[in-house]
């Protein structure tokens, strides 16, 4: 009876883990959609939420399907390779996306408390150089982390009790006591987060300065309608990254919190506030209904 308790509880967990992955996929990939079909959606800012919609699904679909597959069939062993890759990818992706919000809190500074520059500062060429600048940092934290990790000595059980392979857990396995590289690699990825969120901390200082001294009313609400999804995403993210202690109950219930929720979450917060997003996705709606029905119409004659 336990056994068939157990059995039941890994498929509701797998279906669960299941129809999480598939929120955040088609949430994301549908702003991915609409960013890049809408000729309204194509200004810096959804340049960058474009982009962050792709983090989010890449960095989803390194953690949950793995774990989902695992749920079903019972089997929880990785190759040495692949756990190499997801820890090197998770770390990775999470670092872009936290370098890539921080260019997105300076789009919304220059934005709103330097709109007649707009144009000349967030030109073209300059945010895809932001975008290559905060994936380069991610691949150089993912790597630096990782490569400092497997170079540590494992003797212990090979058993990781974890959604999914992350550093402090491996160093649990490690019998070697020398982490000084390994210390070294955290304080150098702990202070480009540090960096991040003074730089970030600097931009909505005088954003929401800029917005309090705006006469009208109706400014200063357009202006926290862009601004605060962004900040929820911030803070998410931040406190995302910043969790590093595992291995009791609690924290393996965080650890897949902080795994699924930001990139579920992120295309319903960002797409409620935006009416631009709301407006061309009801535009885009219209357009498959009226082909739908044409193609019927066309059929039937």
């Amino acid at each position: 009876m336990a056994n068939i308790t157990m059995s039941e509880q890994q498929v509701f967990h797998a279906v669960l883990f299941l129809l999480i992955y598939l929120t955040a996929v088609v949430g994301n990939l549908l702003i991915v959609l609409l960013t890049t079909l809408d000729q309204h959606l194509h200004s810096a800012m959804h340049f960058f939420l474009r982009t962050l919609s792709m983090l989010d699904v890449c960095f989803i679909s390194v953690t949950v399907p793995k774990a989902t597959v695992q749920s079903l069939t019972q089997n929880y062993s990785i190759s040495f390779i692949g756990c190499v890759a997801q820890v090197f990818l998770v770390v990775s992706f999470a670092c872009a996306e936290l370098a890539l919000l921080t260019v997105m809190s300076y789009d919304r500074y220059v934005a709103i408390c330097r709109p007649l520059q707009y144009q000349v500062i967030m030109k073209k060429a300059a945010c895809e150089q932001m975008l290559v600048a905060s994936w380069l940092s991610g691949i150089a934290s993912g790597f630096l982390n990782t490569s400092v990790t497997f170079s540590l000595p494992f003797c212990r059980s090979n058993f990781v009790h974890q959604f999914f392979y992350e550093i402090p857990s491996l160093l649990k396995l490690s019998f070697s006591e020398k982490y000084l590289a390994e210390i070294v690699a955290i304080i150098v990825t702990t202070s480009l987060g540090i960096m991040c969120f003074i730089s970030v901390l600097l931009s909505y200082i005088f954003i929401f300065s800029t917005v309090m001294n705006m006469p009208s009313v109706n400014g200063r609400s357009k202006a926290f309608s862009t601004c605060i999804p962004h900040l929820v995403v911030v803070t998410v993210v931040l406190r995302s990254v910043a969790y590093l202690k595992p291995m009791t109950v609690w924290d393996l219930m965080v650890s897949v919190f902080h795994t699924v929720v930001p990139p579920t979450l992120n295309p319903l917060i960002y797409s409620l506030k935006n009416k631009e997003m709301k407006a061309a996705f009801w535009n885009m709606l219209k357009k498959i209904c009226f082909k739908k029905c044409f193609t019927l119409l066309m059929v039937k004659k």
